[in-house]
């Protein structure tokens, strides 16, 4: 189906073309040049000491785990509220996921005054997850975190630029990671970052990513050197020249891409605002976050009654999704048993609507035209 209004809309242009043919005359398409420059730009936008270009940002969080010594039997603290990668990388490790509601409607972020009742003698980690690009309660997670010896990884993936208290998020913890899968404010199709200011972490990510090899093929090419040694069990987890050269341009148009998003959200809120029976989760906001997508909550609801207003948006032309299903919810993680009533009302009732810089005012207010008049519906439903 074809939407008036699509959820989505990947910016790309001529830039990602002549970034693409620079590297194709090249001759080297594998990883090397392009992904250094790749990560220099990402290292420098975000004020981190380093950066790790990945094949995504799931193999990111795997090896963020791998490289604090996250193990058989240590528990993550983690919300539910998250694309199941996020909870799928603790069991790459062994780990055990352990499922930390959300602070509310208002904001669907792990909710800091629950973590503590949930740290036991075999926590190791608190992973957090950036909702649509806006932070956290870094200040009360960090805290927790240093008074019981525990690392801090932060999915990054909603979040690039997206600031707290002046600082970039993805730079606050241990190690931060980044996705910029197709639908993600930086696009490559399949691609990650892992960030970071410890440069141990960085020398065992970058050894991890490839194999456990002490030089890369690029490096042979070039005569930086002639042969190599394998020091650890690494992985194939690198990023090829080809989508770093696509992340190149997309950096370049990041702050304009950021600065439309924020004009799009700011008319979404003038024109949702009084209306009954809807929240907009993260409204009073007013730091710099990247919005990566747009929420809204339907209240005194059902997932009956969400389906029906979606469906009521489709049938006008409008494309809306869901982020996301609770993940403890899933039938591979339901062995947790965990009870968390903010996370699940959140999973039935929350609608996505569209959020790209591709969008005129004119659209917005037609999505809230049809928003007001779908929902008060929905009660019937």
């Amino acid at each position: 189906m074809e939407y008036r209004i699509p959820l989505f809309s990947l910016n790309y242009s001529e830039e990602e073309e002549a970034e693409v043919l620079r590297t194709i005359r090249s001759r080297w398409i594998s990883t090397g040049p392009r992904n250094a420059e790749f990560e220099e730009k990402f290292s420098a936008m975000l004020g981190a000491r380093y950066a790790v270009a990945l094949a995504n940002c799931t193999v990111a969080l795997h090896l963020a785990l791998r490289i604090l010594g996250v193990g058989d039997g240590d528990e993550v603290i983690v919300p539910s509220m998250t694309f199941v990668a996020t909870v799928n990388a603790i069991r790459y490790v062994n780990a055990v996921p352990v499922f930390c509601d959300i602070r509310g409607n208002e904001d669907p972020t792990l909710d800091p005054d629950a973590v503590g009742s949930l740290i036991t003698a075999r926590t190791r980690a608190i992973m957090v997850m950036h909702y649509a690009g806006f932070p956290c309660n870094m200040d009360k997670i960090m805290a927790i975190a240093a008074s019981c010896g525990l690392a801090v990884i932060e999915d990054a993936c909603h979040a690039p630029l997206s600031e707290y208290q002046g600082k970039r998020l993805g730079t606050i913890g241990d190690i931060g990671c980044f996705s910029f899968f197709s639908n993600k404010n930086i696009s490559t199709g399949e691609g990650g970052m892992l960030v970071t200011d410890n440069p141990a972490y960085n020398e065992k990510a970058r050894l991890l990513r490839s194999h456990g090899m002490t030089s890369l093929s690029y490096d042979r090419a070039m005569g930086h050197s002639t042969s190599y040694d394998v020091v650890a069990l690494g992985f194939n987890y690198r990023m090829d020249d080809l989508r770093a050269s696509l992340g190149i341009a997309q950096l370049n148009k990041l702050g304009p891409d950021l600065k439309r998003r924020s004009e799009v959200r700011q008319r979404y809120i003038r024109g949702l605002e009084g209306m009954e029976g809807l929240t907009v989760p993260f409204s009073g906001h007013a730091g710099y976050v990247s919005n990566y997508i747009f929420p809204v909550v339907l209240e005194q609801s059902t997932p009956v009654k969400r389906e029906f207003v979606r469906s009521e948006l489709r049938r006008m032309g409008i494309q809306t999704s869901v982020h996301y299903p609770a993940v403890h919810a899933f039938e591979i993680y339901r062995w947790s048993k965990a009870v968390l009533p903010h996370t699940e009302y959140f999973a039935d009732n929350e609608i996505t609507l569209p959020m790209h810089a591709a969008l005129s005012d004119a659209d917005v207010d037609y999505v809230c035209r049809c928003l007001r008049d779908a929902v008060p519906r929905s009660a019937a439903a």
